[in-house]
Order: C-alpha cells, then structure tokens, then sequence
C-alpha cells in the first residue's frame, strides 16, 4: 500500500497561462537576444539539469550568435515570464492539502535551484509538501534513478512504499518504475498512454479523478490496477 506520493511539478500541478515558446519569444525580445526555437531551449536544459540558474542553459543556446545579449539577463528574463504565467490546475491545492492527510507528499522536478524554487515560491507552495527537491541541488535529474532516490530519502520510504505522478514518459514514467516506485501518468493532448503506468489521468482532471486511483492503489496494492479518465 502507497505510503508516500510524490509530483512532478511542470504540466503536473502547473501550468503557464501562455504557451511556453510565446514565454521564450518574450523574454528573448527583453533580454535583447535572438529569437530560440522551444525544440532548441528543450536540448540545451537537458544537458543541465543539475544547475544553479539557467544561466549556462542561455550560454549553450547564444554561444556562436551574434548578439551582445548576456546569458544571465536572458535567464533573468525567461524566469520573471514565467513566474509571471504560472497558475495551478484546477483544484490541486486542495488536492494537495487532502493527499497530506493520507500520505507522505514530495515533489520532485527537473531543472535549475532559482528557476523552479522561484515557481514554487510564487504558487505559494512552500509549505505544500513533506519533502520539495529540484534535480539542479541533486547529483542528477530525472529520469536518473539517483533523483528518485534523494526524494525517498527525504520522505523516509521504500519505491514500493511510493507512487510518484508525473506527465513526461522518458524523466517521469520510466524514471519513476526504474526506480522501484507505481507511476502514475498525466495525459496532455498530445501524449499516449504508456504501459509501464499502472493508471492514466487527463491534466484538466487530476484532481478529481487521481484520490480514486490512489485509492484503488490502496484496495489493489498496485498489482492489477488500471484507471483511465479521458
């Protein structure tokens, strides 16, 4: 039985009100840089993923251009557009609020120390969770089995104690069943579900519909359990 459940944060619990390669263009044209392609700012933020700031992201991407636009001012940019942007789902703080009562929480996410402290600072969710790591304070990121561990570890549970929910298939759903834990799987409009999930939710209703599943864990012990709502 689930002990303990842990959240990607991005597109799980969060979302920008603008998509993110508007967000880019708007801080790229007050930072004074080139325009970048959101497939380009997606390659250069997996190569650092352990990192402070997104400083050394905006280094990969301008390195070669011509522009006098610095790599920190451009990361200065992205970061305030986002804050900005970022508005939780429907319904997750309460979600949040009830799960605490039932289990273990932690959340778990991919990126930069400033730039995610920055976005859970801003939801007011510093006190949302038992336990809030970002991959950029680890010795790696997701989907490597290291970044899952660290977050265990600060729960004080076992991955089979632990469920952990995200929407990326490669960092969230193959990170997480590699490392011993249930996955659970968001559903955006344009991902499939993946088999390795033991239950799928659509984003728009994961706070209604993700109590059930996790109850269902709890009834199941996560053996034969399959949920879908879409």
């Amino acid at each position: 039985m689930p002990r303990a459940v842990v959240f990607d944060l991005d597109y799980t619990l969060a979302v920008p009100e603008r998509d993110r390669a508007t967000i880019l263009a708007e801080a790229t044209r007050t930072a004074g840089a080139p325009s970048l392609t959101r497939e380009e700012y997606l390659e250069a933020h997996r190569r650092n993923l352990t990192r402070e700031s997104r400083e050394p992201i905006f280094e990969d991407l301008l390195a070669g251009r011509d522009t006098d636009a610095e790599p920190a001012a451009v990361a200065t940019a992205y970061r305030e557009t986002i804050a900005d942007a970022l508005e939780p789902l429907p319904g997750v703080e309460g979600l949040l609020d009830d799960l605490r009562s039932r289990y273990r929480v932690g959340l778990l996410t991919n990126g930069p120390v400033r730039a995610q402290r920055d976005k859970i600072t801003t939801l007011g969710w510093k006190r949302a969770f038992d336990a809030a790591l970002v991959t950029g304070e680890l010795a790696a990121g997701k989907p490597d089995p290291r970044a899952f561990e660290a977050i265990l570890h600060e729960l004080d549970v076992d991955p089979a104690e632990a469920v952990y929910v995200g929407d990326e298939v490669e960092a969230d759903i193959a990170g997480a069943t590699n490392a011993g834990m249930t996955a659970i799987q968001v559903l955006l409009e344009d991902t499939e579900p993946d088999p390795r999930a033991v239950a799928h939710v659509e984003q728009s209703a994961i706070a209604v519909e993700l109590p059930a599943i996790l109850e269902g864990l709890d009834s199941n012990s996560g053996s034969d359990f399959e949920a879908e709502s879409r």
